[in-house]
């Protein structure tokens, strides 16, 4: 019996289990209720569903017999909702008054809330729910071939206990017969890689569509064995993409001097809303993107319509910034940094001691937002380059009892050097993406001869380690450059020049002293340079002077790597 993770997020849902012959985690693509993205746009999210949900009123005797509890539990009759894609599709013209865009809030706060309305009758944000699991199990089905018996749910550590009841009960009213829970901290570090054989510090930034949390979390391995983690500090601010998509929706209408307050134009602005968020994603990558959309005047113009006129809106990676300074969304991300600062000082802790800082959710990937961390922390302390997959995925490790997951490298890691003839950059690979760590010592080993750069003899041995953003045939990877602009290193990108280069010891590069210098002239190899990676994924390298044998560094750590 296969052991299923499920993820359930505000915005979006992502179903994994693990891959025995892979040995890793994989998403369940479900192809008829995922989001629909196109070749252009940077965020797979096709391997995603949307939370949303559009209650169908039941009317057939057979549709209804499927509803009775003991028949939930063994067969999938008839159909409760359109969910994911699907429903948001057969929403997209009107307003339906049965249309729920998320449920996960609502459920854990106040369960019987109305969240939607099929005829006269109101639906909770329970049923809700229960007809969104219900259509998203039987969606696995269909495409897995196979019942959900077991799973293992997430769920944010600032959880009530009544929202771990409430999913419980649905799940086991719809046949499944072991539902557990795992922290969202430690799903994460489970897909990040991070190892938890000894307590590590972790910072989670869980930045979505509706919230943004963060917790500064101790992990070992009792605690995660039973799924949970030690809480030593958290904060949270009610912001999201959600947000920013309204932000970027505000600042067009206020570029056309048009009032949306009218009820009418709501369906409108609605759509408007998503054409915001398509925008959003393609200036992470691009730079810059057009907001195409019809004012409601434009859409009544009978010339308008026949000409197709649409007012255009270019929103630039500049003025996304922006918008996000202005709505204070640099200042919140500060101010819950500080909080959670506080916050772990009074625990006896600091946040110098955090090991890991983790980013999940798509909001993470705005402009700034990871510069943000990677000032604070340092680039080796913050893994982003998954923060759509890692709680689901990681969710199914832990489902698998896959807590001894090896770590592994992100990117490649190259050394510097320059062509003699052209003094262009030349890099050769030491540690490749990919690489499971810790590694043997001499990982990568080679015989140098040490550069004259200015032709003169070189009494000081260095090396420049760089990280390179290379395309990942083998799945969707993300990266940040030196600027903190955004990459996508997945599928289908050409090879060829890395996406970017870091250095990342340029300020520190010496590795050893030669006495006596280096000359010039002399193109023997002077020096025996071994490179490794350590379990804690800092890159320690030995060199031998060859000239007389003496070791100059002995298993030294150099930088620490993603």
């Amino acid at each position: 019996m296969t052991a299923w993770a499920i993820d359930l997020g505000t915005t979006n849902t992502s179903v994994a289990r693990w891959d025995a012959d892979t040995g890793a985690p994989c998403l369940l693509v479900l192809p008829g209720i995922c989001g629909v993205t196109s070749g252009s746009e940077p965020t797979s999210m096709d391997q995603h569903v949307p939370s949303a949900t559009l209650v169908v009123d039941v009317k057939n005797p057979w549709q209804r017999l499927g509803r009775q509890g003991w028949l939930s539990r063994r067969a999938f009759l008839g159909r409760w909702a359109w969910i994911g894609q699907l429903a948001i599709e057969k929403s997209e013209l009107q307003r339906h008054p049965a249309f729920a865009p998320s449920f996960k809030a609502q459920l854990g706060q106040a369960p019987l809330r109305t969240l939607a309305r099929v005829g006269r009758r109101s639906v909770s944000a329970r049923e809700v729910a229960t007809c969104f699991v219900r259509e998203l199990l039987a969606e696995i089905d269909r495409v897995a071939g196979e019942r959900v018996r077991d799973v293992v749910l997430t769920s944010p550590v600032e959880a009530f206990e009544g929202y771990r009841m409430e999913l419980s009960r649905i799940f086991t009213g719809l046949g499944c017969k072991r539902v557990r829970f795992v922290d969202e901290p430690v799903a994460a570090a489970l897909g990040y890689g991070v190892g938890i054989q000894k307590r590590t510090t972790v910072l989670v930034v869980d930045f979505g569509g509706g919230t943004l949390h963060l917790a500064l979390v101790a992990l070992d391995r009792r605690q995660s064995e039973q799924g949970q983690a030690f809480v030593v500090a958290k904060a949270s601010a009610p912001v999201g993409g959600n947000d920013v998509d309204r932000w970027i929706t505000d600042a067009w209408c206020q570029d056309l001097e048009y009032d949306f307050s009218a009820e009418g134009d709501r369906v409108w602005y609605e759509l408007a809303l998503r054409e915001a968020c398509r925008v959003k994603e393609a200036v992470y990558f691009s730079g810059q993107a057009t907001f195409w959309a019809l004012a409601p005047e434009e859409l009544r113009r009978f010339e308008a319509r026949l000409s197709g006129e649409v007012a255009g809106y270019e929103l630039t990676r500049q003025l996304l910034v922006e918008l996000l300074e202005k709505n204070g969304l640099y200042q919140a991300l500060s101010r819950l940094l500080v909080e959670i600062e506080q916050q772990s000082a009074r625990e006896g802790q600091s946040l110098d001691q955090v090991d890991e800082v983790l980013m999940v959710g798509g909001s993470t990937l705005l402009p700034g937002v990871y510069s943000l961390f990677e000032q604070r922390f340092g680039r080796q302390r913050v893994r982003a380059f998954q923060p759509f997959e890692a709680v689901a995925q990681g969710a199914a490790a832990y489902a698998a009892g896959q807590l001894e997951q090896s770590d592994f490298i992100v990117h490649d890691y190259a050394v510097m050097t320059h062509d003699p003839d052209t003094h262009e950059p030349q890099y050769t690979t030491i540690v490749a993406a990919g690489t499971r760590v810790p590694t043997a010592p001499d990982h990568w080993k080679r015989q140098l001869v040490p550069t004259c750069p200015s032709g003169r003899p070189e009494s000081m041995f260095k090396l420049v380690i760089c990280e390179l953003g290379q395309h990942n045939p083998a799945g969707q990877r993300l990266g940040w450059d030196q600027r903190g602009a955004l990459h996508q290193l997945g599928k289908g990108r050409a090879g060829g020049e890395p996406a970017y280069v870091v250095k990342l010891n340029e300020a520190s590069p010496t590795l050893g002293v030669l006495e006596p210098p280096h000359q010039p002239r002399d193109q023997k190899a002077r020096l025996e340079v071994a490179f490794g990676v350590n379990a804690e994924r800092w890159l320690v390298a030995s060199v031998r002077d060859l000239h007389h044998g003496k070791l100059l560094l002995d298993h030294s750590p150099v930088v620490k790597l993603v």
